[in-house]
């Protein structure tokens, strides 16, 4: 396949999207005017990638090998992910949790060349103009922020896109998105953080946000405009702060193709993760206790699928429910608490219905009083898994499902050796941040990364195939079965990262199937859908270009 290019010279080696540097062919360097700009030799994608490694490996610390990676996709796209897929273990956590949170918190330091579009709220009454400015017509996926909840480190204000511009990474590397059907946009309505606005180098808005009287007129503002300039786009909201990440999924989620990453992303890779485990202990998911720590959109977005999930195994909403136990800050849900949000009311119990008293109960207590076989961390607070809470767990079920999955690493609410440790290796852990390997009672045990990078390429790729105009539930439970049916040849729960195109790939029919299932994706063969396929996914391969003019 050939490119017709318009550009040349510098203009041609600056354009990160065209940019070949040295693998620019004899005929390329004489026809785009290129002689005399590039050393001589002529070079393989192979062969770059290879001084790609050589380079990298010259830095000692993560940070400053994740500069080093986005600065060459600010610089060769194509060689970036090509790179990046052909050392997808080492790079992964390097381009995504956890050092991507080392980023944001830096992201006005380490700034080098713009990625994607920033709105401003200065900026609101021209938004059109602003996405005019984006040279693509054609932008199929939309990863936006407002920088508020950044992982668990809270308000980082502008510094919130490195997590777009990480996700979108994520999208061509691991789900075959052509990186120039991505947008990453920022949406900077101000920062609460006073160490920011105090920086001399914050490069964001210096006022605090705005109010929410101003916010959600802001949005609808934002949302019109990209209706306008890209119909059917799909929309990913992410790392928005707990008031605002579910309403504005409600609000949005039935008009647009739209989804939340970390309510329903996360709550897929969970699901799926969880689905494994139980096959792991021959039981069926419906027979399981889960006590949940944190009761945020995250919590409640991984609850409420779970609980359709054990619907789907007979049990009727209200029985599945009631498998489900949630705790925040002040302790068990409970619907006497006027301070309730309306997603964590279907979670709280009555003081009748538990047959106990919640009242002033730590988790080592409530789990006494529970028995979870379950328990899932979503709370952000380090080392709240404590070694007698777990030694409680474990005291009751032989082998207990524990999944710390807060991140980045440092809040995570225990780390897998200790688990392992505290219950004679028995614990089935997965973890929201990477973990090496742990030797126990004399063999590695792989700890798996429940990693929303095993989902939402794949339900970007198969809304893109299946030209759905909406992400359903059904296409979410689709994608976790998906995931948890897949091969897993290696310990572990989830299969070897190695395999993400493939499980992109499997999780895209899956979301397909789903979405011509719940009428929002036109009726589809399988020979088209894959055909679709074929012509959709995107490998990271030189081409050749002719010159055109214009």
């Amino acid at each position: 396949m050939s490119k017709y290019i318009h550009l040349s010279g510098l203009s041609l080696i600056n354009n990160a999207l065209l940019n070949k540097g040295t693998a620019f062919s004899a005929s390329e360097r004489c026809a785009f005017n290129l002689n005399g700009l590039l050393p001589e030799r002529i070079e393989t994608l192979e062969e770059q990638v290879h001084r790609v490694k050589l380079q990298l490996d010259r830095f000692t610390a993560d940070d400053a090998r994740h500069v080093f990676l986005r600065n060459l996709q600010d610089t060769n796209e194509t060689l970036f992910y090509k790179f990046i897929t052909s050392h997808l273990e080492e790079t992964l956590p390097l381009i995504y949790t956890p050092t991507v949170g080392y980023a944001c918190q830096h992201y006005s330091e380490i700034w080098r060349k713009p990625r994607g579009i920033c709105v401003a709220w200065e900026d609101r009454d021209d938004i059109d103009t602003l996405l005019r400015n984006v040279p693509s017509d054609n932008i199929r996926i939309i990863v936006v922020t407002d920088g508020e909840r950044i992982l668990g480190l809270g308000d980082l204000g502008i510094g919130g896109m490195g997590i777009p511009v990480g996700k979108l990474s994520l999208y061509s590397a691991c789900g075959g998105i052509d990186p120039q059907l991505c947008l990453p946009v920022i949406l900077d309505v101000g920062t609460d953080n006073e160490s920011l606005l105090d920086s001399s180098v914050y490069m964001g808005a210096r006022h605090p946000r705005i109010s929410d009287s101003e916010y959600y007129p802001f949005l609808e503002q934002f949302i019109v405009a990209v209706e306008k300039r890209w119909p059917g786009v799909l929309l990913q909201f992410e790392d928005f702060a707990l008031r605002h990440a579910t309403p504005l999924l409600r609000k949005y989620q039935n008009r647009l193709c739209c989804f939340n990453d970390d309510i329903q992303g996360t709550a897929a890779v969970t699901l799926g993760t969880l689905q494994a485990a139980c096959r792991h202990k021959k039981q069926a998911l419906s027979s399981q206790t889960l006590l949940f720590v944190g009761a945020g959109s995250a919590g409640c977005g991984i609850a409420d699928l779970i609980v359709s999930a054990m619907m789907a195994e007979g049990l009727n909403e209200q029985e599945a429910r009631r498998h489900i136990y949630m705790v925040d800050k002040n302790g068990l849900l409970l619907k006497d608490n006027q301070a309730l949000t309306d997603f964590q009311s279907p979670f709280a119990w009555s003081a009748e219905e538990l047959g106990f008293s919640a009242e002033n109960k730590g988790l080592e207590a409530l789990i006494a009083e529970i028995k979870p076989s379950v328990l899932i961390g979503v709370s952000g607070v380090p080392g709240l898994f404590t070694e007698r809470a777990i030694r409680q767990m474990y005291a009751h079920c032989e082998k207990p499902i524990i999944f710390p999955l807060s991140n980045p690493t440092s809040r995570a609410e225990a780390v897998p050796a200790d688990l392992l440790s505290w219950t004679e290796g028995k614990a089935i852990v997965a973890t929201g941040s990477p973990f090496t390997p742990v030797e126990c009672n004399g063999e590695q045990k792989v700890i798996s990364q429940c990693n929303n990078a095993y989902i939402f390429p794949g339900i970007g790729l198969g809304v893109l195939i299946s030209g759905a105009t909406r992400v359903t539930r059904n296409m979410f439970l689709a994608s976790a079965r998906a995931l948890a049916s897949f091969e897993c040849k290696a310990q572990g729960l989830l299969p070897d990262i190695r395999h993400i195109h493939d499980i992109s790939r499997s999780i895209a029919f899956s979301v397909a199937l789903a979405a011509m299932m719940d009428n929002v994706a036109p009726s589809q063969t399988l020979s088209a859908l894959t055909e679709k396929m074929e012509n959709t996914f995107w490998s990271p391969e030189y081409t050749d270009y002719h010159r055109i003019s214009l």
